[in-house]
């Protein structure tokens, strides 16, 4: 209590700073862009376009040690074949030891406002899943909302048409993709799982990686930007998961997603703010579970939940090309939000994080981050342990 008690004042706090502020508005997420959207909008004026974007961080969880990691490293590629036909591609390097494809789409413009699109893309839900770049967001790590209840990146291969309605300020998308992988024989007649309870839906992602598909998934996204300094978002997914071949047919082998999310950001003057909503509900997980032998505190949870609330504030002039953030942010997710038949809720995993610190950007693309983490869940006693973090981003 004490806790939340603190973020409301800290966020009124800002709120009314904001109010009284003179300044003009300098960041606007009506116009706020990716990677992608930036190889593709041609301002480069060349065929070959060529960008990066990457993370270097530092964890120190308290009474444990730190951990110094070269997080990301993203190389962009942008091609424009002619005026209608563009290609783009993203190769991602984690951890100085992992290399993958986080996205590889040919777009096709029909009309001005209007794109059909086939390859590699990212399932829009949320805002970090489609603007993850480090100086597009606060704090050195992304919410956990963005990597427990969305899995973030969540990228599969599909095709699918995005465009905007100018007239009703409505941007929109609609996708056709691959799904989660739910099971894998164990090689002993039985099934094995990759969703868990602990971590949800994430280690159920393709990645394009020789994936499988007994049946496709829609992901559909309307943003809404008619209002000064704010955009709206609303997205939906539903589908069912992907087991391995000659196995889709087993009782427990594939389970039903429906996913809803909501997402607002908004800047006035010094001040911004963003927060979401996403709820997800899966069916059959007490067959799943059964299937997989998962423990009856560790399933599989038949719905998942996450928000949060975020607010920051410019510390200095809005005529100087620097800014200084310091924001606050509270949120709270859970992967056992529900459960089904006789698996139980586990309260280790329905958490509560609250970061607060300080988003540096000393240069347009390069940001300097430190941020302080309380972290807890509902078990009861001190169990989750608090983290100091720090960070450098670019993204050019």
């Amino acid at each position: 209590m004490k806790k939340l008690t603190l973020l409301i004042a800290l966020l009124l706090v800002s709120f009314l700073q904001a109010q009284t502020a003179q300044d003009s508005i300098t960041f606007d997420p009506q116009k706020q862009i990716n990677a992608a959207q930036r190889l593709l909008s041609g301002n480069y004026g060349k065929a070959v376009t060529v960008g990066a974007y990457g993370e270097i961080t530092y964890n120190q969880p308290e009474a444990k040690n730190g951990e110094l990691d070269v997080q990301r490293l993203v190389l962009l590629f942008g091609y424009k074949f002619n005026d209608k036909t563009q290609f783009v591609t993203e190769l991602e390097l984690e951890h100085v030891e992992e290399v993958f494809v986080e996205q590889a789409f040919v777009n096709y413009a029909i009309a001005s406002n209007v794109s059909l699109r086939g390859g590699l893309m990212l399932v829009p839900m949320g805002i970090v899943n489609e603007f993850h770049e480090p100086t597009t967001f606060n704090g050195v790590e992304r919410p956990a909302v963005d990597n427990v209840i969305i899995p973030t990146t969540w990228r599969e291969i599909g095709v699918g048409v995005t465009g905007r309605f100018n007239d009703l300020s409505l941007g929109y998308q609609a996708y056709v993709f691959n799904g989660f992988k739910s099971t894998t024989s164990d090689g002993a007649g039985g099934l094995s799982g990759f969703l868990s309870g602990s971590s949800g839906l994430r280690g159920g992602r393709q990645k394009a990686i020789k994936s499988t598909i007994d049946s496709p998934t829609l992901s559909v996204k309307l943003d809404y930007y008619g209002l000064p300094g704010l955009r709206l978002g609303l997205a939906g997914y539903t589908g069912k998961t992907q087991a391995e071949d000659n196995i889709e047919e087993l009782e427990g082998a594939n389970i039903g997603i429906a996913m809803l999310g909501l997402d607002a950001r908004y800047a006035y003057q010094r001040f911004t703010a963003r927060g979401q909503f996403i709820y997800a509900s899966l069916s059959d997980t007490e067959a799943y579970n059964i299937a997989t032998n998962r423990p009856i505190n560790q399933g599989l949870g038949s719905a998942l939940q996450g928000w949060y609330i975020e607010g920051a504030y410019n510390l200095l002039p809005l005529e100087k090309q620097q800014r200084l953030f310091a924001f606050l942010r509270y949120e709270q997710y859970d992967t056992h939000a529900d459960t089904a038949g006789s698996f139980v809720r586990n309260d280790a995993y329905n958490r509560t994080d609250i970061t607060t610190g300080l988003s540096y950007h000393i240069a347009p693309g390069v940001v300097l981050k430190g941020d302080y983490q309380f972290r807890d869940n509902a078990l009861s006693g001190d169990n989750v342990s608090d983290r100091l973090n720090f960070g450098i981003g670019v993204w050019f």
